[in-house]
């Protein structure tokens, strides 16, 4: 598809991250950072500090189209702060599918100067004044599925609910635990209570009382 009449359009471009970085720390974990290369406009995430392999930027750029130029180098960086930097790798990414649609969010694949993989970047470019704009989903969304359970519609839910009682229910036991009533006898069949009898008469066994113990003596 021949898509012309671009030149000075704005195409926005988010730097979200990168994954599976080509590792050029050996002791700690590297600090990355991306360049966007387009015609003579160059522009430069922040360092992602000891972000390794899996950096995170989220830094939304602004390019202003060229008429005839369909691709934005994208070049990952190790930052250092003694010696230079170090290359990670180097990417082509095609802006075709945006400059269609307007709306592209694939990664893109890197490589090393001897054209070895080097890991991925991720981009989301927007183009507002695309022939065939479609709407963007969250790339990070994962898709709807269907749900396994199935809802009756609001007219069969019942209207109105009983009320909780406010005491809380006894567990409920088989009737086999229990004899049945006819195996007690009936209350007659019990002898009357004893009635309380008159106090015993004192018994012999104790002392006797001041005047039977015959005198000390002296």
């Amino acid at each position: 598809m021949s898509i012309s009449g671009i030149q000075g359009h704005l195409l926005q471009v988010t730097v979200v991250g990168c994954t599976n970085l080509k590792n050029t720390e050996w002791i700690s974990r590297q600090d990355p950072y991306v360049c966007l290369e387009y015609g003579s406009t160059q522009h430069r995430t922040s360092t992602c500090t000891d972000g390794g392999k899996m950096p995170i930027f989220q830094e939304k750029f602004t390019f202003s189209l060229i008429e005839g130029l369909r691709e934005i180098n994208v070049v990952v960086w190790n930052s250092n702060t003694v010696t230079y930097d170090d290359f990670i790798g180097i990417g082509k990414v095609q802006l075709q599918r945006v400059l269609s649609y307007g709306y592209d969010d694939n990664p893109w694949p890197l490589q090393t100067k001897t054209s070895r993989y080097a890991g991925e970047a991720r981009l989301i470019m927007r183009y507002e004044k695309a022939q065939n704009p479609v709407i963007p989903f969250a790339p990070s969304a994962p898709p709807y599925a269907t749900s396994p359970y199935q809802f009756p519609p609001y007219s069969t839910l019942p209207q109105s609910y009983p009320t909780p009682s406010p005491y809380p229910a006894y567990p409920s036991y088989p009737s086999s635990m229990y004899p049945p009533l006819s195996t007690y006898p009936p209350p007659s069949a019990y002898p009357p209570p004893p009635l309380p009898s008159a106090y015993p008469p004192a018994s012999p066994y104790y002392p006797p009382g001041p005047g039977f113990y015959p005198p000390p003596p002296y």
